[in-house]
């Protein structure tokens, strides 16, 4: 690649088929400490409640596993979703992070909803939530300025890198808030450019960031060969698909169990609908599609999501990435 470009690292927790969910998150903590020997610069968890596919259901224990299982790596969130949170709370358990590994906790934010209607009765969450999502980031953003009462202890006068993830309006409250934008890149889709130019026209300097700076989130796959990359994507993309059929995000098969299925009309739809857009191929291939996604947007970082049931051939993906990273 011609230009720098950080590579991060979103980890899911994502369940293996005949897998428990409590032994993904063990192996989020050990892969953490593999993505911190390859140089990646950011490792990040997420937040999913009640779903059978997804172990990470508590982000800020999960960060502060993987920070005291690494030394270097930043480690932060992908994200909290707002909504489920007082931010007062929020502000603490980052604060915590902060205090115990200083220099390296990014606080990502997101405005998403629970997967389904019982988990989000359960949180406590509905439309209204999302709609606070702007009131609840500006309270959140004073507890570290120090401009709220109660202060937030230890979090008051802390400096933690703040993200928003771009679901609906989050390039606006991200622009407007001063904050980095996590979006979705989707190779060739005009939406995304549009987004990001609207995020850099609208974007105000602010204590966090003095100016815009742009992650693009998006699956990558690398292998030997072009048929064995895609080959990776193909688990989530089945999950996924089968999630948007029958409202359940489901563990993670082996691209065998897949193939050995009789998919339905939607189910197909779905799944070509969930292959699209991801960049994969060999190296060489994979940085020219990095580079010409870089080119079109500007971005400054590539969060990369991949997940699969193969640890191997997934790991292997991750090494060949590394070596596109700047020496």
């Amino acid at each position: 690649m011609t230009n720098p470009l950080r590579f991060s690292v979103l980890d899911r927790s994502l369940v293996r088929s005949g897998r428990s969910p409590s032994e993904s998150l063990p192996r989020t903590v050990r892969f953490a400490a593999e993505a911190e020997a390859l140089g990646y610069h950011r490792f990040w968890v997420a937040e999913h409640h009640g779903v059978p596919g997804a172990a990470g259901s508590a982000p800020t224990v999960l960060a502060a596993a993987v920070a005291a299982a690494t030394s270097r790596i930043r480690v932060g969130t992908g994200g909290v979703m707002l909504p489920n949170h007082r931010p007062l709370v929020v502000a603490e358990q980052f604060g915590v992070l902060e205090s115990l590994h200083p220099g390296r906790i990014d606080m990502g934010l997101g405005r998403s909803l629970g997967f389904t209607a019982s988990v989000r009765r359960a949180l406590g969450s509905g439309r209204e939530s999302a709609e606070r999502f702007g009131a609840q980031l500006a309270e959140l953003l004073d507890y570290f300025a120090g401009e709220s009462d109660p202060r937030a202890i230890p979090s008051a006068g802390l400096r933690i890198p703040v993200f928003v993830l771009a679901t609906g309006s989050g390039v606006e409250h991200a622009a407007e808030a001063g904050l980095p934008l996590v979006i979705a890149a989707v190779r060739g889709d005009e939406a995304l450019l549009r987004s990001v130019e609207r995020y850099r026209e609208l974007f105000r300097p602010s204590l966090w960031s003095s100016q815009p700076h742009v992650v693009l989130s998006r699956s990558v796959a690398v292998a030997e060969t072009t048929g064995r990359a895609r080959e990776l994507l193909v688990p989530e993309a089945f999950s996924t698909a089968y999630s948007r059929v029958h409202g359940v995000f489901p563990p993670l098969e082996t691209v065998g169990e897949i193939r050995a299925r009789r998919f339905g009309r939607r189910e197909q739809e779905q799944f070509e609908r969930a292959m699209v857009g991801h960049v994969y191929g060999t190296e060489d291939e994979v940085a020219e599609q990095l580079q010409s996604l870089v080119d079109d947007t500007e971005a400054d970082e590539v969060l990369v999501t991949t997940s699969g049931p193969d640890e191997d051939a997934l790991l292997d993906s991750y090494r060949r990435l590394a070596r596109l990273i700047p020496g």
